[in-house]
């Protein structure tokens, strides 16, 4: 059987067939297209997912509130620390605690005087059991002594106080010193200054 074309359907059979064809070029463009915005989105839903991975890894495994922490020997009480905020970071290699609110810590001698210690910025490493005690440092000791400095450590396992770090001393009977570091118990009966000038009131003895 034989079909004869005249020349307005050969035009029109091309025409059709080159409409097909760009449907076909725009349908598979739409595909890659919408393969490719697909995937941009997964990958950055991905990449928010290891932000907030990376932002979970950096956060605190706990927030306490109200903090008031007790230290004992041999069943004694020696100390305390309270504060209005602890970040618990003990799940790190490194395990500490900080105090981001500021912090008190009470140290208590044999006859259960109380000697204070208050800063705006606390820390406790767990492993090396050392507290680092960092701006605006206050210490009352139980006598009335008022010590000041910008950065503290207490060893915890030496019952051991000291600073690298310029303070200032005023004494309950008016002296002064400015010293440039110190290392002392933390009951203060035993205070070893590095090096300090001051003003020392010392008491004359009457001759009878």
């Amino acid at each position: 059987m034989l079909f004869q074309l005249d020349a307005g359907s050969v035009r029109l059979f091309v025409s059709r067939a080159y409409k097909m064809k760009l449907t076909y070029s725009n349908i598979i463009s739409g595909i890659v297209t919408l393969i490719g915005v697909t995937m941009l989105f997964s990958c950055e839903g991905n990449l928010q997912q290891v932000r907030a991975f990376s932002l979970e890894e950096d956060a605190p495994q706990a927030i306490a509130e109200g903090v008031n922490l007790k230290f004992t020997d041999s069943g004694r009480l020696v100390a305390t620390l309270k504060s209005a905020k602890m970040l618990d970071y003990t799940n790190k290699a490194f395990a500490y605690r900080e105090f981001p609110d500021g912090v008190e810590v009470e140290f208590f001698d044999e006859q259960d005087k109380k000697n204070t210690v208050i800063a705006d910025y606390g820390i406790v490493y767990e492993k090396t059991k050392l507290i680092d005690l960092q701006r605006n440092v206050v210490i009352v000791t139980a006598d009335s002594t008022v010590l000041k400095a910008s950065q503290l450590f207490w060893d915890q396992e030496r019952n051991w106080i000291f600073t690298d770090k310029p303070n200032t001393i005023r004494f309950s009977d008016g002296s002064y010193t400015e010293d440039l570091g110190f290392d002392s118990n933390q009951d203060f009966t035993n205070f070893r200054s590095r090096t300090n000038t001051g003003i020392q009131i010392i008491e004359e003895e009457k001759d009878e």
